[in-house]
């Protein structure tokens, strides 16, 4: 539309006839009346998110406690433009991730034709590789633009013993002193917290050893990718020191990822030094059907990466929080899409000032008097009420076309509000549907109760009802319960879902019962 003082819209039917359809003038509901004469009277209360957020924009958790402690925010296959067989590999992605806060990027390192070189892409695809050096180079210059707080590179080894000496040569040419790395008599038996690697970058990968290259390309021994062998079997129940085929690619190591000699539940066994433990998202699943309280207690003091099963070629993602109540803390997701897990992805990490590290919630830290730890099956008491008042919404008409959402009339606009989180806390309510209107007006309320605040996501959605396609999407918003603030919000529909959606106005009322 774009016409701001149009009192009707016109729609051309069948070449011959016009509907009008009258744009009303709203006037706002009596809390929002209320609010502004609040704030006319001098008191300290605006709907601007700017002033106001839903949620606070500053680091306030704790950021002292070992990386073990923390959700961090991670990304898989970070180099990918696009789907996981045929699309181009470069630091464009990697550089948006830094932006958005992302903490863990991912790099799989692959000789090139020559051997001579080292490339990025993912193996055994049509993707189109992009230079080790070029990454570095872009994770080196983006890395705290969001925040201060370190960046972890994993990578995915399959290289030959010379080429881990290059990329060892590049690393510490590359980054320098920010690169972190343990002294050589450090036993490894706690990680350092975010706060004492700030401004500092750190490398997790599988410790190469003797007889693993023999300056062969590795990658000709492998029949599937690093991240499926660890599928199979991750992480040596104990690190246990081996002459290495490349000690100066070994040294620059500060998050060990090891191998089992047997089992899951071996694999999942405290040892006295701190590694990291990678897993598919099929396989945490079926180990949390078994293991769920090993895994727990692995995760007080290691670290569990999750990534999405090889099937996942679209780049999708998977459900997050069944990682989460099991205390992983990098849960892995492609970034280079936009769907509604990623938005939950991306909504949680709003927490703690976007900073990309979000402490834990303490029942996941907590062992009991006989080593007993949280069980993630059972189900808790409710702790926590939360009141989502939807009122109305505004600036489509203003940012879309006439025609974007119906052909023949204004759209017709209801909102979805849900809980995503643990089983026992995920509901879904819908407002009524308001027919033509470019200005809905719901006035609804709904009301959640939650056992596990600490890991809810509150997701607010606006589509436009259509009876002969699937519901057009109109804008969208997610963010975490543990951290909302109540009040009356505007702006809520974020630009991730529809751009130019500049209104929306919502109430929310929090209290711990």
């Amino acid at each position: 539309m774009g016409d701001e003082n149009a009192t009707t819209n016109n729609y051309k039917m069948f070449m011959f006839f016009n509907r009008k359809f009258k744009i009303r003038e709203l006037s706002p509901p009596p809390d929002v009346k209320e609010l502004f004469s609040k704030f006319a009277a001098g008191a300290d209360v605006i709907v601007e998110e700017e002033f106001n957020g839903p949620i606070k924009h500053e680091v306030h958790h704790d950021m002292t406690a070992p990386l073990s402690h923390y959700f961090i925010y991670t990304g898989h296959n970070s180099y990918l433009t696009g789907n996981q067989l045929i699309s181009d590999c470069s630091d464009v992605p990697i550089i948006r991730a830094l932006e958005k806060g992302i903490k863990v990027i991912e790099l799989d390192l692959w000789p090139t034709s020559s051997k001579e070189d080292v490339q990025v892409y993912h193996g055994r695809t049509l993707t189109a590789p992009v230079t080790l050096v070029k990454c570095l180079k872009s994770i080196r210059k983006h890395a705290f633009v969001k925040s201060s707080y370190p960046v972890v590179i994993t990578f995915e080894d399959h290289l030959t013993t010379k080429l881990r000496v290059k990329v060892a040569e590049l690393v510490t040419q590359i980054f320098g002193d920010i690169l972190y790395y343990p002294k050589l008599e450090d036993p490894m038996t706690e990680f350092l917290s975010p706060e004492a690697l700030k401004h500092r970058i750190i490398i997790s990968t599988k410790p190469p050893v003797v007889g693993e290259g023999n300056d062969k390309d590795s990658s000709e021994k492998s029949e599937v990718s690093d991240s499926d062998r660890e599928a199979e079997s991750k992480a040596a129940v104990d690190i246990k020191p081996v002459q290495s085929e490349a000690p100066e690619y070994a040294s620059l190591i500060t998050i060990h990822a090891g191998k089992p000699r047997a089992g899951l539940k071996e694999a999942l066994e405290v040892g006295e030094k701190v590694r990291r433990l990678s897993l598919s998202e099929q396989k945490l699943e079926k180990a949390a059907e078994d293991h769920g309280a090993d895994i727990v207690r692995f995760t007080q003091r290691n670290i569990l990466r999750i990534y999405p099963k090889g099937t996942r070629v679209t780049s999708t993602n998977y459900k997050p929080h069944v990682g989460w109540m099991h205390g992983a803390q990098m849960v892995a997701f492609n970034m280079q899409g936009r769907d509604k897990l990623l938005e939950l992805m991306h909504g949680m990490f709003r927490a703690n000032g976007g900073c990309g590290y979000l402490k834990k919630p303490a029942f996941l830290m907590h062992r009991g008097p006989n080593n007993e730890v949280f069980d993630p099956k059972r189900t808790l008491m409710a702790t926590k009420t939360l009141k989502v008042k939807v009122y109305m919404g505004n600036g489509w008409r203003l940012n879309f076309s006439q025609t974007h959402f119906d052909r023949f009339s204004p759209p017709d606009f209801y909102t979805k509000v849900y809980i995503v989180g643990v089983p026992a806390d995920c509901v879904k309510h819908k407002t009524e549907i308001i027919y033509d209107e470019w200005m809905p007006v719901w006035n609804q309320e709904f009301t959640y109760r939650m056992s596990v605040p600490e890991l809810a996501i509150l997701r607010i959605e606006v589509r436009d009802s259509d009876r002969s396609d699937k519901d057009d999407f109109g804008g969208q918003t997610c963010l975490p319960v543990s951290e909302l603030k109540s009040g009356i919000r505007h702006d809520i529909y974020s630009e991730e879902g529809a751009s130019g959606v500049d209104s929306g106005l919502t109430k929310i009322n929090d209290q711990f019962i």
